[in-house]
């Protein structure tokens, strides 16, 4: 999944180092083709009682979630499978855990997959946390060892939250947030795995809300004609502003702020329209004349210390469970798609690439930023929070259909993130876009 951090023009240097870039991870695996064509792509969630105990579960149960998740199944902690020695590689040294598995079926995608994208919900009280892994087969059957995709926790007090950069196999090989098929080889199936983790004798455990998969496959090139105004029309979602570039300098130790946080004010954004976030005592470490101390406390939520940035989507979606929401990964065909969320009240995360020709009234060229779609003009236009902005004040844009759309589908690949309450009605799911 492409994890564009807002730069202009200058990131795309940055990206490249860092072994990826918005074209070659947006572009190249799964995205749309020039003329507008979207990938073809499946999402799985897990994130009910019959679907978590179709699992194996070796120390786990389903179960009631407790607090903020309380009405909802979970998988939660009974016993330890067993122990191992972590050894933290960003400074707080080997950390014992004892662990616990929840592993699914072989999941058949239906196509050849290039990339799996994971993304997850989980509560991780301090001390806990969760480890994310993937096994795939090939449309031969033959089947690869398991990739890890993430080490993971809400704090970064006890362990480091990180990706496994450096994974790679004839099946494939670990990019950030994707794993991705080697050349001449795609992924027919796949199951996923997930260890829940925590102090011998402790507690506090982490409990595993929903979990998603994203398949992707390149599309065909085919000319694709821009959506017409849908049943969002006229409708602007509240979401609250956050511009990443007053952040310019802030935490220099989780990207230092301004261009390199789109996905921390986006994420912020959308935490924080429905009425959840972080309260004084958890901004205390803030400069209390910071603008907006819940942008600077997401980047620490949601920095990734292997990629050292926080532009990585799926931690950007989990996040969102450390105040009750719920947070998934995956692309979406067009905004027709996007305006059934923005119908039911969830404003939608969206990747983008464009030179400043390409997108009236930005006024900027990007090799990948993230916005916040909002809602959609009677017209039709899309009216968005783009936090590449100078204040607060200037994020609420509107800009045209058609241009929004083809630098979303061509330079973003449709990629979206999206977050919400537990209880939340999300758009029907249908066969022809089973996208969520």
């Amino acid at each position: 999944m492409p994890t564009p951090t807002g730069r202009r023009t200058s990131e795309r240097s940055r990206m490249h180092k860092s072994g990826h870039s918005a074209t070659s991870r947006a572009g190249t695996r799964g995205a749309p083709s020039a003329g507008g064509a979207p990938a073809v792509s499946l999402l799985r969630r897990w994130d009910d009682g019959p679907a978590f105990r179709a699992g194996e579960l070796t120390g786990l149960a389903v179960a009631e979630g407790s607090g903020r998740f309380a009405g909802r199944s979970a998988v939660v902690w009974r016993s330890a499978a067993g122990r191992f020695l972590y050894a933290d590689p960003f400074g707080h040294g080997a950390v014992e855990w004892e662990y616990a598995r929840w592993t699914s079926r072989w999941t058949d995608i239906g196509f050849e997959a290039a990339e799996l994208i994971p993304s997850w919900s989980a509560d991780t009280p301090l001390g806990s946390g969760l480890s994310v892994r993937v096994q795939v087969r090939d449309p031969d059957g033959l089947e690869s060892d398991w990739f890890t995709l993430a080490h993971w926790a809400a704090d970064d007090q006890v362990v480091h939250r990180t990706t496994v950069p450096g994974q790679t196999s004839p099946f494939g090989s670990v990019e950030v947030d994707t794993l991705i098929a080697a050349s001449g080889r795609l992924f027919g199936a796949y199951r996923l795995g997930i260890d829940l983790l925590r102090a011998p004798g402790s507690e506090d455990s982490a409990e595993l809300h929903s979990l998603s998969v994203l398949a992707s496959a390149p599309a065909e090139p085919a000319l694709r004609a821009v959506s017409g105004p849908g049943e969002a029309r006229g409708i602007v979602l509240d979401v609250p502003q956050r511009s990443q570039e007053v952040h310019t300098g802030h935490c220099p130790q989780y990207d230092g702020g301004g261009e390199a946080w789109a996905g921390p004010a986006c994420t912020a954004m959308m935490v924080s329209h429905f009425g959840r976030g972080p309260g004084p005592a958890e901004l205390a470490w803030i400069d209390p004349g910071d603008p907006a101390p819940d942008v600077d406390f997401t980047a620490r939520g949601v920095y990734d210390y292997a990629y050292r940035g926080c532009g990585n989507w799926a931690f950007n979606a989990a996040y969102a469970a450390r105040f009750g929401l719920m947070g998934f990964v995956t692309r979406l065909p067009s905004l027709t798609e996007v305006e059934q969320f923005i119908s039911v009240g969830i404003p939608v995360a969206t990747a983008q690439a464009f030179r400043s020709t390409e997108l009236t009234g930005a006024g900027y060229s990007t090799a990948g930023n993230i916005m916040v779609v909002c809602g959609f003009t009677e017209a039709g236009d899309v009216v968005v929070n783009d936090p590449l902005s100078p204040s607060d004040e200037a994020v609420r844009r509107t800009y045209p259909r058609a241009d929004f759309e083809r630098v979303w589908l061509v330079g973003g690949g449709g990629a979206v993130y999206i977050v919400h309450p537990p209880g939340a009605t999300l758009p029907p799911r249908t066969a022809e876009f089973p996208c969520w």
